[in-house]
């Protein structure tokens, strides 16, 4: 195909992409990560906090997290709906040794963890009004992840990552790649017709 960047090129524009990725995560003022079926949130704050000091909203669709009496630090729709009801959060202490002496510093985080509606969807960011995206079609789940789901969803999840690397490639997907072997076997049954023209949609 004219045009279309060398695997090397591709190699190379992914990783710049996962590094601006990483660079605009990094200033987001909590931290995410996603499974296929939940998420974790972590918000840094003062070690001096109790749980009653702490706003936590979780609904279906929206999320708020807050000190109380200062501004929100997440305040949005979700991306996507929640179990709302299977999601937790805790108030935790963290313990980080300073970089220049020996003493350790005790702060606290706020940890959330969501249960998603959806199992079988990646999250390009926490919520809506999010000033970064991240690409979900890069992401490559752990097989061990992988191997938590029943047969069926991991079936699908499999399928779908399949798909994804065939049409980054320029290549047929699953659906295509069987529709092109349905004709192909129709041909050879039938020889005496004209195949030239044919599309396959």
């Amino acid at each position: 195909m004219p045009g279309s960047p060398t695997p090397s090129e591709r190699e190379r524009k992914d990783a710049e992409a996962r590094a601006r990725e990483k660079e605009e995560q990094a200033k987001l003022p909590y931290k995410w990560t996603q499974t296929i079926k939940d998420l974790d949130v972590t918000v840094p704050v003062a070690g001096n906090l109790r749980g009653k000091d702490i706003e936590v909203v979780m609904t279906k669709t929206k999320l708020k997290v807050a000190v109380k009496g200062q501004e929100a630090v997440i305040d949005g729709d979700l991306t996507h709906p929640i179990l709302a009801d299977e999601s937790t959060w805790t108030l935790e202490t963290v313990s980080s040794p300073t970089s220049t002496t020996t003493t350790t510093t005790t702060t606290k985080e706020i940890s959330l963890h969501l249960d998603k509606s959806n199992k079988l969807e990646w999250w390009p960011a926490l919520t809506t009004n999010s000033p970064y995206k991240i690409d979900t079609s890069k992401i490559v789940p752990e097989n061990s992840k992988l191997g938590d789901l029943d047969g069926e969803t991991r079936g699908m999840v499999e399928k779908m990552m399949y798909d994804q690397r065939q049409k980054e490639m320029g290549r047929p997907t699953s659906e295509e790649e069987g529709k092109m072997e349905m004709l192909r076997k129709f041909q050879q049954q039938h020889p005496e017709m004209d195949f030239s023209g044919a599309k396959i949609s």
